[in-house]
């Protein structure tokens, strides 16, 4: 009997010591993982549709949004790898503060400080858009990046150097691995990783669309500015989006004073059609706060500058659009209340959005 109590009681100490030793590995190997860091801007990666607003153009259908394609595409946006020398990104021209336009250039400034025609326009609500640039010469969002990356004026890049520099460094390929399941590098997964990146960037809470959603109010100046625009302004500046993004001629002079160029529009895409000629895209009017100056070659500093030119300054250059044969009459009070309403426009939380800055 004592040698079986003898015997018992050694198994009792033998399995404590198992469990001892058990728990206290388990305990060991929890506190040596390391927390998995949570990246904020990357929490709500997710893209849906604005209430009352239109199907957009483009929905990730055949590029489903993640946050590892959105980070990749963030990540290149604001990568000057993408210019010739390294020294220009997205962002250099696309700045999140000024709504991702250029704040006071009027036009883009390029590698070797090469200065452009045209002003560098506001990025977001691009999934509605149809097509791109003030010439509408590109028509799709996963093709636009090619265009700026290519032109001497501003990145003035191969897209084979682009990828090969993307392919040199191990960053990348760790990347470009986490948003496609493949440390392959191509000009398709490049510009999709944009597109994700930039199809995100919507701007849908300004005091205007709170109003809307029955979630704030206007002053009265504002409600009677928001009656002067749709009477006045919304033919071309449609709601919500405040663009139809169609092409048309406003009026302006053709020859821009001060740079001396005299810009045909989409009589650059479309030569052989004479109907196109000195027509640009109708820009929207959110966020106007931010984007100064206006037109598609900045050449007007102020929003009063823009009125000026439409209620006295509009020129009968061919291909006028028939909307403004007479100008736009607004009394002085109107253009009070019209500007009142413009400011309802401008959206602070887009702008200061976590995800759409420059990762550190």
């Amino acid at each position: 009997m004592k040698i079986r109590s003898s015997i018992v009681r050694s198994l009792l100490v033998l399995t404590a010591g198992g469990m001892l030793a058990f728990y206290s590995c388990k305990k060991d190997n929890v506190e040596e993982q390391e927390p998995v860091a949570v990246d904020p801007s990357l929490a709500n990666i997710e893209f849906k549709v604005p209430e009352s607003w239109p199907l957009p153009v483009y929905n990730f259908s055949n590029n489903p949004l993640t946050k590892e394609g959105f980070k990749l595409g963030r990540k290149l946006f604001f990568d000057p790898i993408l210019s010739r020398d390294n020294s220009i990104s997205c962002g250099t021209c696309h700045q999140p503060f000024a709504a991702f336009s250029q704040l006071d250039h009027a036009v883009s400034h390029g590698v070797d400080d090469r200065v452009g025609t045209r002003n560098s326009p506001a990025l977001f609500n691009l999934n509605w858009h149809s097509s791109f640039f003030w010439d509408g010469g590109v028509n799709h969002i996963e093709m636009q990046p090619f265009a700026p990356i290519t032109n001497p004026l501003e990145m003035d890049e191969t897209l084979a150097n682009v990828i090969a520099k993307l392919q040199a460094r191990d960053e990348y390929k760790q990347l470009f691995k986490d948003a496609f399941g493949t440390d392959e590098i191509t000009t398709q997964k490049m510009t999709r990783a944009l597109a994700q990146f930039m199809g995100m960037m919507v701007s849908s809470n300004a005091p205007y669309d709170k109003y809307m959603r029955h979630e704030g109010t206007l002053s009265a100046d504002e409600m009677a500015g928001l009656t002067v625009f749709r009477s006045k302004c919304a033919a071309c500046h449609t709601e919500p989006l405040f663009s139809d993004f169609s092409l048309r001629n406003n009026g302006l002079a053709l020859q821009n004073n001060e740079k001396g160029i005299i810009d045909s529009g989409r009589g650059i895409i479309t030569p052989l059609d004479p109907s196109s000629f000195y027509k640009f895209k109708v820009p929207s009017l959110r966020n106007l706060k931010y984007t100064a100056p206006y037109m598609h070659d900045g050449r007007l500093a102020t929003i009063d500058a823009v009125l000026d030119h439409y209620t006295g300054d509009v020129q009968h250059t061919p291909n006028l659009d028939p909307l403004l044969e007479n100008g736009i009459s607004l009394s002085a009070q109107e253009r009070q209340q019209l500007k009142a309403f413009l400011n309802t426009l401008n959206d602070e939380t887009f702008v200061k959005d976590i995800r759409f800055q420059e990762p550190k």
